[in-house]
């Protein structure tokens, strides 16, 4: 697969939208423009855009938060999921069994993952049907980073199950399930560009011994943190496990988790750090978790 100047460009719009469903301004209040914060944003804040839907972690017992947005300017419709930010998400992390999905025969995926789906499913297809009925040029992306790349990735499923193209943007997306789920995703329509960096560590998680496997191709950043990122940087590898691109690295660097063309958590206040998460009633005592994922 050749990596041009515009797929980079692409993937550099479609981060700032991954990016986007961490600032609270774009699910708490629909209609508005989408936005972030000191204008770390450039290309959706230069768009004409406004939600359509937004849907937050009161909805849920997941904590599942994000939007639906229209781009009038790049004639495009955007699901965007946010990655982890409260317990309950890091709960939903944890739930790392696999359970029966309806995507396909034999299809099992990250039971946490699946109920984040199912959990924002009935707010999010009406709001896409209503987006693509009053814009039926606009190409549809879903997109989103870390746990919401994995939402997103059953989302995209979903939504091509049910007759729509959809292209699937993700960026330091966790595993989803196993080589069944996985092969049907690859094989669909649309585009999947999973997108991976340097030795972020989220990539390799759920562990391969655990049944996981990613959905092919990896699309692996070969630059460094902070760094602008050519069409050059960008490497492609197929396979449900490789060991060329993300997987290559032994060691872990939290920071490549969080750049991805740009500072993926920019809404976020708080610099990354580790904290105990009380879960006594959920899995019987306290562990440390990093507040990134």
């Amino acid at each position: 697969v050749a990596v041009t100047d515009e797929l980079v460009s692409d993937m550099g719009l479609m981060s700032q939208y991954a990016s986007a469903a961490y600032c609270s301004d774009n699910y708490n209040s629909p209609g508005d423009k989408v936005s972030c914060v000191d204008g770390k944003c450039p290309m959706i804040q230069a768009a004409d855009t406004n939600t359509v839907a937004e849907y937050s972690e009161d909805d849920s017992s997941t904590d599942v938060t994000g939007f639906i947005a229209a781009d009038h300017t790049n004639k495009l419709i955007i699901v965007s999921f946010r990655g982890s930010k409260t317990p309950d998400n890091w709960l939903t992390n944890l739930d790392l069994g696999m359970t029966k999905t309806d995507i396909c025969n034999s299809c099992s995926a990250h039971r946490g993952f699946w109920r984040s789906w199912l959990d924002s499913r009935d707010r999010v297809l009406p709001a896409v049907s209503q987006a693509a009925s009053a814009n039926p040029s606009y190409e549809i992306r879903v997109t989103g980073h870390s746990l919401g790349g994995a939402i997103a990735t059953l989302a995209a499923a979903s939504m091509r199950n049910a007759g729509r193209k959809v292209a699937l943007y993700t960026y330091g997306s966790p595993r989803v399930g196993g080589s069944q789920i996985s092969d049907y995703i690859t094989k669909q329509a649309g585009g999947n560009y999973r997108i991976t960096h340097w030795n972020d560590p989220v990539p390799k998680l759920p562990l391969l011994t655990m049944g996981y496997v990613h959905t092919s191709p990896e699309y692996y950043i070969n630059k460094p943190n902070g760094q602008a990122v050519a069409a050059a940087d960008v490497q492609v590898y197929d396979g449900a496990v490789s060991f060329r691109g993300n997987g290559r690295w032994l060691s872990m660097d939290v920071e490549a988790h969080m750049w991805y063309f740009t500072s993926v958590k920019m809404c976020d206040a708080k610099k990354i750090k580790r904290g105990v998460l009380d879960i006594t009633g959920a899995k019987g005592g306290k562990m440390e978790v990093m507040t990134v994922f």
